[in-house]
């Protein structure tokens, strides 16, 4: 046995971390992690705080600046946080607040209700991970001061002159020693303000950013019916109007607003005290509930559904339907402190009873809407019986279960999954020249003929009758929706490999839109990626130099000599390429360039597979005349 290094283990020896310094040394603890998402929260954070003081009906303005250096300015018109001496304490509350965790207003009998911030973690944890902070306080007629570097003052509270108003205004810097680069993404923080804004009605969000100059201001006066309208847009709708339920149950707030439409999928969206709970929790299990027990009630009741006649199932009465959750309640259980998933118990019974007596008032007073909505749900449950019969006989084939892959796929030889990758190719062509060029040992090749099914605008048992979609799912091997089973994944990574040109742009959002649709847990797992091919070949009389985009060719062309002749070569897809090249450019590990796919915002990508593969028209068009500026690699 090899010897041990010995260390002493003392009473002497047990560390305590003072006051914010286990903020700074475990910083994952307290914001989830130190990536973009962890920079980001030190901005909810602040903005929770602002949002705590609206929800108790003491703020209507925030305003949210991003500066120049990445500084981040935080101002609201609340009460402002209190400034006088803490009794237990003995200094200001402000400084107590800005730097000692569970710290705030938030516990108790005191201060809020409801809060959607980290329990009196949340500013003193950005505190503690900024470089430095300044809060400014108006509070009975003056303004008040502190600064802080890394959590620690370095002044008293100070009164700097008179103010009028009430509010408070934080700005800091995180700190680079615990973040590395601090580089916010526009988009990402505006579509966390945007649902703010629709879930606190009447308060004004106006979010500025000084970098690339861009601003948008959300009100909504409407609060989560105007949310399910911006989801629904674009989308026929079942019935005129949102349904909209409101209740106080001992306590909790329980507020829905649901639209039933004519598509195939479900979007329901779930919130706690303001925070998208991504995993759901006992809010969504009772919505949920609530709403098959309502529609199968309602059925049996004017003999929609009859005697003999099966239930409908969660599944059948959720299809086409929209949906936002929201509570409020007053002790909230998280199972994180990033607080993905709610946990208390009776939230369930709560929502459940509110859907119930909510949605059956409206479908007893609008008789022919609600025929229309259980319509659809019976409409659904003939379809997904037809797709498990065509499900049940794929499996009998063997095409489903993995006893018989598809014909066209050239499989490699490992069988780990962790090393091995199936790309998936456009054409004959294309799927000949990868099978050449990759590694057979731990590269699969899945050639797919022409443009895949556009599953946005089929039902299951539609899609199952698609021989190019059941080749990716049998090569694939985990199955789809309900079924999908992620310990069944034959390779670990799946990398689409498309020309570089308008159709292969297609080819992939119409894959993007199956795995978003059929596969999500791939992409949440980071299991998806795209390939990017060289656009150009450039040969300088030396050698060859692969360029992958247009700004890539006009920068290495500008850098070279005056007179030098060169040969340029455009490639529109990846079967002009010999064996050789494809391996060297888009296959081979220690040269490509891979694009991970992530789902960093469910809101924004259901808008953009609606928009980009719906039915209607009108918001596609608007869509590409927003973004053509932003169009990289366009084929003209």
């Amino acid at each position: 046995m090899a010897d041990l290094v010995q260390h002493s283990y003392e009473a002497k020896d047990i560390q305590v971390l003072e006051g914010l310094e286990a903020v700074r040394r475990r910083p994952g603890m307290y914001i989830g992690s130190t990536d973009i998402r962890g920079l980001h929260h030190l901005v909810w954070e602040v903005v929770d705080n602002s949002v705590d003081e609206a929800l108790a009906g003491y703020c209507r303005n925030i305003e949210i600046t991003i500066h120049p250096d990445a500084s981040v300015t935080v101002e609201d018109d609340g009460r402002g946080i209190p400034v006088d001496e803490h009794p237990k304490e003995k200094r200001s509350a402000l400084e107590v607040v800005m730097t000692k965790l569970h710290a705030g207003g938030k516990f108790g009998e005191g201060g809020y209700k409801v809060a959607s911030g980290l329990h009196g973690v949340g500013v003193s944890a950005v505190n503690a991970l900024s470089e430095w902070l300044r809060v400014e306080v108006r509070r009975n007629g003056r303004r008040y001061a502190q600064e802080y570097r890394r959590g620690q003052p370095t002044m008293p509270v100070t009164d700097i002159g008179p103010a009028e108003g009430t509010g408070t205004k934080t700005t800091f810097l995180p700190d680079r020693e615990i973040f590395g680069q601090v580089d916010y993404q526009f988009k990402a923080l505006a579509q966390r303000f945007r649902e703010m804004a629709f879930l606190t009605r009447g308060l004004r969000i106006h979010f500025c950013d000084e970098r690339v100059d861009r601003e948008l201001t959300f009100y909504f006066e409407g609060g989560i019916l105007s949310f399910v309208r911006y989801l629904t847009r674009g989308l026929e709708p079942l019935h005129a109007q949102p349904v909209y339920i409101e209740r106080t149950i001992d306590s909790t707030q329980v507020e829905i607003a649901l639209q039933y439409t004519d598509t195939y999928r479900e979007l329901v969206l779930s919130f706690a005290n303001n925070i998208n709970t991504i995993e759901g929790g006992t809010h969504l299990t009772g919505f949920r509930a609530g709403l098959t027990r309502c529609l199968n009630d309602y059925a049996r009741r004017v003999g929609i559904l009859k005697e003999s006649d099966p239930n409908l199932s969660g599944e059948d009465v959720r299809e086409g339907l929209v949906a936002i959750v929201s509570v409020k309640l007053l002790e909230p259980q998280f199972e994180s402190q990033t607080k993905i998933k709610l946990g208390n118990s009776e939230v369930k019974a709560f929502v459940e009873a509110a859907v119930v007596e909510g949605l059956g008032a409206f479908l007893d007073q609008n008789p022919q809407e609600a025929r229309r909505i259980l319509e659809k749900c019976l409409t659904t449950m003939r379809a997904r019986e037809a797709a498990r019969k065509a499900r049940d006989l794929v499996v009998r084939k063997g095409a489903l279960d993995g006893f018989a892959l598809p014909g066209k796929l050239a499989d490699c030889t490992e069988r780990d999954p962790e090393k091995a990758e199936l790309i998936i190719v456009e054409g004959e062509s294309a799927g000949g020249s990868a099978k050449q060029a990759r590694d057979r040992r731990f590269q699969a090749i899945l050639p797919l003929r022409g443009k895949i099914l556009n599953v946005e605008k089929a039902r299951l048992d539609k899609m199952l009758d698609n021989a190019e979609i059941r080749a990716l799912i049998t090569a694939i091997g985990t199955n789809i929706g309900d079924q999908f089973d992620l310990s069944r994944l034959r390779y670990g990574r799946i990398l689409i490999a498309t020309d570089a040109d308008v159709d292969g742009s297609h080819i992939r959002t119409l894959l993007l839109t199956f795995f978003f649709r059929y596969m999500q847990p791939l992409i949440e797992r980071g299991h998806l990626y795209f390939c990017q091919p060289p656009l150009y070949r450039i040969n300088d009389g030396k050698k060859d130099v692969w360029l992958y985009s247009e700004e890539e060719k006009d920068q290495y062309l500008a850098r070279l000599p005056e007179g030098r002749k060169v040969t340029i070569q455009r490639y529109k897809g990846l079967g002009e390429m010999n064996p050789e090249q494809l391996w060297e450019t888009t296959l081979n590990p220690d040269n490509r360039v891979l694009y991970q796919v992530t789902l960093e915002d469910v809101v924004e990508a259901e808008e953009a597979f609606s928009v980009l593969m719906g039915n209607d028209v009108l918001p596609r068009r608007r869509f590409l005349q927003t973004h053509a500026a932003n169009v990289r690699n366009l084929d003209v």
